[in-house]
């Protein structure tokens, strides 16, 4: 009943990069890798604020499973300008990085298209992380139905204003890549405007949420929250960083392959959504449990966790093996690109499984306050075996873009059994 709203809520995030995806590879080649190129640069510092917080959802549960409101009014609060001040943060830093990204080894044309594109979804992340901070009080504390509709909401102004601004439909100029951007921006924007609204004037969440928002904040509740944020980021940016890595190492390949991963990954990250969800239930009900000092329960809610995410995975790795080719066709047409991508998705099919179970098993640790070693786990598996084991494939072997994907398989599995061991030896 908790993670049904909250893969929903993530799918429909989720949709919001599938709509871009779709409408922009429509535009060619080199709008769709440039495309792909921004949301690679993006996805470092989007990846690290997940993780700094997801401590608010952790402290939140902990709070409401021990009746403690005055505790769950200060991870708020501590969190929402956590999140201001990290998002700013990132902003500043890409726009006085963006003469560096020359240097990347990525296609000429394609890093000459990126630029307003990418700015403009850098300045999106200030709403995207304000809403996300508000999104996991409500999911902390069981009310996640409405900011999943508001999100979905957002998605579908995202759709409209990309229908009118890429291509220039009633009388709007054409902005191409750039109106894509432009639309993420509004969507994002209008869509924490009423998450907040409805965070501080709904009754369900009220008795629990901050009534005065500019009190004096203090170090020690910034420090109890990162106590958490700080190794999950890590733990998230060094798996996320290995597949932003593995993006640049395409790119080398040409504009066709960086495409291609584009389309692929796009496909992955949408199916990973439904794991995603429910391992974003479990560390809620864990942080429940812990904060209630029932620990008896824990193995159920990790072993449920996993069946859940398994039986899904298992369905999209059927449709990403057989069906390959005909999903990367309805996201572009250039044939050479479509070859590329199906080949990648059965890679997927594969990596499917081992996803979601380490998802399911980081989150479950996350709510028993364990991140630093699950950090460490998630270094390893992906930098010491899935991005050599990746080069050595593309390169050595001459595989190419699939070559780096059996790499991200490989560490993916490494992963799901480090980490899988581990959160049930934790739980017990």
């Amino acid at each position: 009943m908790l993670a049904l709203p909250l893969i929903a809520g993530q799918l429909s995030q989720m949709l919001m990069g599938v709509v871009d995806t779709v409408m922009v590879g429509r535009l060619g080649v080199v709008p769709l890798g440039a495309a792909s190129f921004s949301n690679n640069i993006i996805a470092v510092p989007w990846v690290l604020g997940i993780g700094l917080l997801t401590s608010v959802s952790v402290r939140v549960s902990q709070a409401r499973g021990a009746g403690r409101p005055d505790q769950a009014e200060a991870a708020i609060r501590h969190g929402t300008w956590l999140a201001l001040g990290y998002a700013l943060l990132v902003v500043l830093a890409l726009a006085f990085g963006l003469p560096l990204f020359r240097f990347l080894g990525q296609p000429p044309e394609i890093v000459a298209r990126s630029p307003t594109f990418l700015m403009t979804c850098a300045v999106s992340l200030i709403p995207a992380m304000l809403s996300m901070v508000w999104k996991s009080t409500a999911d902390a504390l069981n009310r996640p139905w409405r900011p999943f509709w508001i999100l979905l909401g957002g998605v579908g102004v995202n759709v409209f204003l990309n229908w009118l601004w890429i291509w220039g439909h009633w009388g709007f100029p054409a902005l191409g890549l750039e109106g894509a951007g432009y639309a993420t921006l509004t969507a994002r924007t209008l869509s924490a405007v009423c998450m907040f609204q409805w965070l501080t004037r709904s009754s369900l969440v009220r008795a629990w949420t901050p009534t005065r928002w500019f009190l004096r904040c203090h170090r020690a509740a910034f420090v109890h929250l990162l106590a958490i944020g700080f190794p999950t980021s890590l733990q998230l940016l060094t798996e996320v960083g290995a597949f932003v890595a593995s993006a640049m190492l395409i790119g080398t390949l040409g504009a066709v392959a960086l495409a291609a991963h584009q389309v692929a990954i796009t496909c992955a990250a949408t199916t990973f959504m439904v794991p995603l969800g429910v391992a974003l239930a479990i560390t809620v009900r864990v942080g429940e449990i812990v904060g209630a000092r029932e620990r008896e329960r824990l193995h159920r809610v990790l072993a449920g966790g996993w069946m859940f995410g398994l039986g899904f995975m298992a369905l999209s790795t059927f449709a990403f093996f057989f069906l390959g080719r005909e999903i990367a066709g309805e996201f572009v047409t250039d044939t050479a690109v479509i070859d590329i991508a199906a080949r990648l998705l059965i890679v997927a099919a594969v990596f499917q499984l081992f996803d979601g179970i380490q998802i399911v098993a980081v989150s479950a640790l996350r709510g028993v306050n364990d991140a630093r070693v699950p950090a460490w786990i998630a270094f390893v598996a992906y930098w010491i075996v899935a991005l050599p084991c990746g080069a050595w494939l593309a390169f050595g072997w001459r595989l190419g873009a699939v070559g780096i994907w059996w790499g991200l398989a490989s560490g993916l599995g490494a992963a799901a059994m480090a980490l899988g061991i581990r959160a049930w030896r934790k739980l017990a």
